[in-house]
């Protein structure tokens, strides 16, 4: 066989190659603490960096099931989406499983479409902080507490005095100020497409994916698998973005006391932001 046709040969098999698209999974509560199931912008930037560096990919997947968490991280990442997507001019599909709540769909409205399952949940654009009073516990026990402060706003909600009015006033203009960038963020994303008016989208209610296509907050029903076949071809490649693992990384052995208190804490913690999804 000539060389002419040894070439020929080797450019129409790369013609036929089906297309590549990388796939970044998110998934779990989004919080700064560094530890498996969080999701951060130091542990989700390389997976995106390398995702975006696959030239040959005709487009980004993300796919997002996470309840919410940390408006700063949640911002972050889905800042740090866009900017790829823009950086490398490649558009960006998200694809929602269980739940794109809150911080969750933050990070959604990065993408370029977003695509839900007809039962996901998706929404609840706004702030909440939850505490807890133990006046009346202390008080019983009979235990005097002692708090030293400089600064006449040091102890702001200290669990164990008194809610004060000017305390509540405070915290509620902290969390207004952060709900204004969060549906600033999303008109941005979502600009042309919202079919419905603030005081219905922006109230902290979350919907099913269904009714979230109804009022253009996402695009479309549909999976990750579909719709990659409808947009790119029936053979198309669907290559996850993992974390890789240390060569060295060896498994914990044994367990401590504050292990497994911290490994039954963080349980808690993230059930209760499934929780509140009734997942």
């Amino acid at each position: 066989m000539s060389d002419a046709s040894t070439k020929r040969n080797w450019l129409s098999r790369m013609i036929r190659r089906p297309p590549t698209i990388p796939v970044v999974r998110l998934h779990g509560v989004i919080a700064a603490e560094q530890r498996p199931g969080r999701l951060n912008i130091a542990t989700v930037a390389p997976l995106l960096e390398r995702a975006f560096a696959m030239k040959s990919a005709p487009a980004v997947a993300v796919v997002i099931n996470s309840p919410g968490g940390s408006p700063v991280q949640s911002r972050l990442i889905s800042k740090r989406i866009r900017d790829l997507a823009n950086q490398h001019d490649k558009p960006v599909l998200v694809f929602v499983e269980d739940a794109a709540a809150s911080g969750g769909y933050f990070i959604a409205v990065a993408g370029d479409e977003i695509f839900v399952d007809p039962s996901s949940i998706v929404g609840s654009i706004g702030v909440i902080m939850a505490t807890f009073g133990f006046v009346g516990a202390i008080d019983k026990l009979g235990i005097e507490r002692r708090v030293h402060t400089a600064g006449r706003n040091k102890s702001t909600l200290d669990p164990f005095l008194p809610e004060k009015a000017e305390d509540v006033e405070r915290i509620k203009r902290f969390e207004l100020d952060i709900h204004q960038v969060f549906i600033d963020h999303v008109k941005a994303g979502r600009r042309g497409r919202l079919k419905a008016d603030d005081d219905t989208l922006f109230t902290g209610e979350w919907w099913t994916g269904i009714r979230g296509v109804e009022l253009g907050l996402v695009d479309a029903i549909g999976d990750l698998h579909a719709v990659m076949r409808e947009r790119f071809g029936p053979e198309v490649v669907l290559k996850a973005i993992a974390p890789k693992r240390p060569f060295f990384a060896l498994p914990r052995l044994g367990f401590s006391a504050q292990g497994v208190v911290e490994d039954v804490t963080n349980s808690f913690e993230d059930r209760a932001w499934w929780a509140r999804l009734g997942l």
